[in-house]
């Protein structure tokens, strides 16, 4: 049922009483932008509810937050050719939407198709047409491969448009122009489809409406998208497991001293094991599989990753790599049974290495980083790991901003 409201608004009513439409673009004003960030001010009710690539994040640093709003830093002249695609939900706050267009304009990025946000049909970002076409149309050369190809958000939708890809020739075009396409979540089947049919690499970063659009984006994670963007020998240090469990150590192998190449690929748990058995999943040959998820009961993550296992998508990998798995919650049953027994119980079925805690995920302060590249992981002898990338497009970093990212 939804909650009956006193004399407060939640976010959907504070932007239709505010009348916000199609030329909101100049009118996302400060005070705006401070009332949705005042979570104290709005009141959630089935139509807000949150999805899996919207939870609350933890602002990082110590600023408050109009003082983190206030620092506003000057806009490059954007000249990086970008379009969105919306593989998913509907990004429902036009408000929101605006804001990151400016941001990421702000930040560098001319994106082409801007419309492409404020599309709806029923939860969707548009028609499973519609949504297609936002990558087939680069695929048939109706409209030119950009240098980078910006998911809009999550949620659910991606996998109705897999067999309405060529995805074959869109991963020839954007191998030929060095494209960038770059989401996670539910987009975890669009990278998945593109590595597996057209063997092309994407980027697991954050999204325009999910994370630039925010009242208070999470400048770490901003400053981890730009640096997988721009670095073409990105490395990442993981010195605990604690995202994954924090009864679990970092690495968990018969010779945890030993390096391991391969490619690395993967994504969202639920995404990855909805595909299995389908074309869509890729099949590499000493692998690394990466995984994270978020509200996710334990037994669920279990039966997840059993129906890997037992479809043999575990075969011929060199190693697992386990993301943030968040708001798991405790078993109804024994609180015993945790992501740490799930984890270990993995490891004794396949004897594959594991590596916990890489942070990645629907977390704050994320680490941007390729899928479908080179990944070399090498263990230290505190016991962490280092994860080094190569063979993946950048985009060179005088053209980029981070700052705007957060004006």
């Amino acid at each position: 049922m939804t909650k009956k409201i006193v004399s407060k608004l939640n976010r959907r009513q504070f932007l239709r009483h505010l009348g916000v439409g199609a030329s909101a673009s100049l009118l996302v004003s400060q005070s705006m932008v401070n009332a949705l960030a005042n979570d104290d001010l709005l009141v959630t009710d089935n139509l807000t509810a949150l999805t899996k690539d919207e939870l609350p994040s933890a602002v990082s640093g110590s600023e408050s937050p109009s003082q983190q709003l206030n620092q506003t830093s000057q806009c490059i002249k954007p000249t990086i050719e970008t379009r969105l695609f919306a593989s998913s939900n509907v990004g429902s706050h036009d408000a929101r939407n605006q804001l990151a267009l400016q941001r990421v304009a702000c930040a560098g990025l001319q994106v082409q198709n801007p419309e492409v946000a404020r599309r709806q049909y029923l939860r969707f970002a548009g028609t499973d047409a519609q949504r297609a076409s936002d990558l087939q149309n680069i695929a048939t050369g109706a409209i030119s491969a950009p240098k980078l190809l910006l998911g809009v958000r999550g949620g659910y939708g991606a996998s109705r448009l897999l067999p309405m890809v060529d995805w074959a020739t869109l991963g020839r075009v954007m191998q030929e122009r060095g494209t960038i396409l770059t989401g996670f979540s539910d987009v975890t089947a669009i990278q998945c489809a593109l590595l597996a049919k057209g063997n092309m690499s994407s980027l697991a970063g954050p999204m325009l409406y999910s994370e630039f659009g925010k009242a208070m984006p999470d400048r770490i994670s901003c400053r981890q998208f730009v640096a997988a963007l721009t670095d073409p020998n990105l490395t990442i240090d993981v010195d605990n497991a604690d995202l994954t469990s924090p009864k679990l150590p970092p690495i968990l192998a018969d010779n945890d001293s030993r390096s391991i190449t391969g490619t690395i690929w993967g994504g969202n748990l639920s995404v990855v094991s909805a595909l299995t058995g389908s074309e869509y999943l890729p099949r590499i040959d000493g692998g690394i599989v990466f995984l994270e998820d978020v509200g996710e009961q334990t037994y669920r993550i279990e039966r997840m990753l059993y129906e890997l296992y037992l479809a043999g998508v575990f075969k011929n990998q060199q190693a697992i790599v386990f993301g943030a798995f968040s708001g798991t919650g405790e078993d109804s049953y024994d609180k015993r049974y945790d992501v740490a027994t799930v984890v270990r119980q993995l490891h004794k079925l396949t004897g594959l290495p594991i590596y916990s805690g890489m942070r990645f995920g629907h977390i704050a302060q994320k680490a941007s980083f390729p899928l479908g590249a080179s990944c070399t992981i090498n263990p230290n002898t505190a016991g962490s790991y280092q994860l080094s990338f190569a063979d993946y497009p950048t985009i060179h970093a005088s053209a980029l901003h981070v700052e705007g990212l957060w004006a």
